[in-house]
């Protein structure tokens, strides 16, 4: 009975963050220029770090695979949402959102897996910067995102195969913009344990641990900073960790935030409109967070634009 009841299921319904139809167009115009903003300024990120020789130490090789992965983390939500929003449509396939899910949680904890790596970097480059190119070697930056990769590719296919398993009866409605898979697991008729018991795993695992990691890291950088007896050395480790904090402020604030409410209320509406912030927010001011007080990026813009203008 409960694979025939999902057999029926060919697709769901986002239900968006307004129903107010004089909203929609208003919607359309803010996340689309976000999406290009959001797109422009981690491809930029991505291109001088390329261009520049100098940007090739593992800081930038870290900041680069995370703009990528930011380019891909909001690519899996907001087109479709700027699809529903143009054509008043708010349906989605079945096969559509458990594709959406799947992505969606790969490069949510890729964003994770590589902020606390790029906390570690800070870690040794600050508490052991003579040891610093010997343990942050090629072969190590290269290990450290592929595992990271790795963890966040079989996760969300567990994931997703443990929907796979639920059946769905006549609601299928979801109070998000997207298919978000505490939203999904919510709608099914058949139990979901598993799903619960999966997913507060994964949030130990993929979500505290990292973020303990990170917490570890700051605090021997706070330690060693302290130790310093010059302002201008603590204000030259201030300005390289502060923009790392931020990112990890916002991202980590915002969405265990949403999360860790969640489970404590029945607003879905309004966990939807807070979701923006890490889904959408976070990857949009990354590239500026990063860029804006950066000279080494700074410079590298300024080559890079000047050698497109002169072949032009």
């Amino acid at each position: 009975m409960e694979s025939e009841n999902q057999s029926h299921v060919s697709e769901f319904f986002l239900l968006g963050l307004s129903d107010k139809t004089e909203l929609q167009p208003f919607l359309f115009g803010l996340f689309l220029s976000i999406y290009l903003v959001t797109f422009t300024g981690n491809l930029l990120i991505i291109l001088v770090t390329i261009s520049a020789p100098h940007l090739h130490t593992p800081m930038y090789f870290f900041l680069a695979n995370l703009s990528f992965s930011d380019i891909c983390f909001t690519s899996t939500t907001i087109p479709k949402m700027l699809v529903n929003l143009y054509t008043q449509d708010k349906t989605i396939t079945y096969e559509s959102c458990l594709t959406q899910m799947y992505f969606f949680i790969l490069f949510a904890e890729l964003d994770i897996f590589l902020l606390s790596i790029m906390a570690y970097d800070r870690f040794v480059a600050i508490c052991h910067p003579l040891h610093y190119m010997i343990i942050m070697n090629p072969r190590l930056c290269s290990l450290l995102v592929l595992a990271s990769w790795i963890m966040g590719v079989l996760d969300s296919l567990l994931r997703d195969l443990l929907v796979l398993q639920l059946s769905f009866c006549t609601e299928l409605e979801i109070p998000h913009f997207f298919c978000e898979v505490n939203q999904v697991i919510q709608l099914a008729c058949s139990g979901t344990l598993l799903n619960t018991i999966e997913m507060y795993i994964a949030t130990g695992l993929m979500g505290i641990i990292p973020l303990i990691g990170i917490f570890f890291s700051y605090s021997q950088i706070v330690s060693s900073t302290l130790r310093i007896s010059s302002t201008s050395g603590k204000y030259k480790v201030f300005s390289t960790c502060g923009s790392h904090l931020l990112v990890v402020s916002l991202f980590y604030g915002t969405g265990l935030g949403v999360y860790l409410s969640s489970a404590a209320t029945q607003t879905s509406r309004a966990n939807a409109i807070a979701s923006v912030m890490y889904t959408v927010v976070t990857p949009m001011l990354n590239p500026f967070i990063y860029s804006l007080r950066n000279k080494d990026i700074k410079g590298a813009m300024r080559n890079l634009f000047g050698i497109v203008n002169f072949n032009e």
